[in-house]
């Protein structure tokens, strides 16, 4: 014998269901292609204490820290060597800085950080995006080629 179930309501979705699906779905893409970029990328709260509020992957590998260790604190005082430098960061906006930096592990880093500014729909600056690109070999190799200019020339 059949046992029949009674029949749903048609469950009518507000016109604006269509629009919020699409807007997580963007949302959701973008947040898988922040996280697969090979680039180390942070984004960081625009409140005077430039807490971290996201990194990705690649930052995880180049700088060391986990996600859960980095969020939360400010990039100057867990990332960089030279305090001034990162305090400078967000002077101006979209702006590349070179920043001596240094790894969880303790190790230097130089690194080039491409400043972007994220507004919100009233224009106001709320987040800032820091991508960043190792510049540790190229500088390495500068000051070798300054040491033996110096030794060639007697300085």
């Amino acid at each position: 014998m059949a046992v029949s179930l009674p029949s749903r309501p048609a469950v009518r979705r507000p016109e604006v269901a269509p629009a919020l699906f699409r807007l997580l779905a963007e949302s959701a893409l973008a947040r898988a292609a922040l996280d697969a970029c090979g680039v180390p990328l942070t984004l960081v709260d625009a409140a005077a204490d430039h807490s971290i509020s996201y990194v990705n992957p690649a930052f995880e590998r180049f700088f060391g820290y986990r996600a859960a260790e980095a969020l939360g604190r400010s990039v100057g005082t867990l990332l960089s060597a030279d305090a001034e430098a990162a305090a400078r960061l967000y002077a101006v906006p979209e702006a590349q800085r070179l920043l001596r930096a240094r790894r969880k592990d303790g190790s230097p880093a130089h690194v080039e950080v491409a400043v972007g500014a994220v507004r919100g729909v009233d224009g106001r600056v709320t987040h800032w995006v820091l991508a960043f690109s190792d510049r540790t070999e190229l500088e390495q190799l500068r000051g070798e080629l300054n040491a033996l200019r110096a030794a060639a020339t007697g300085v």
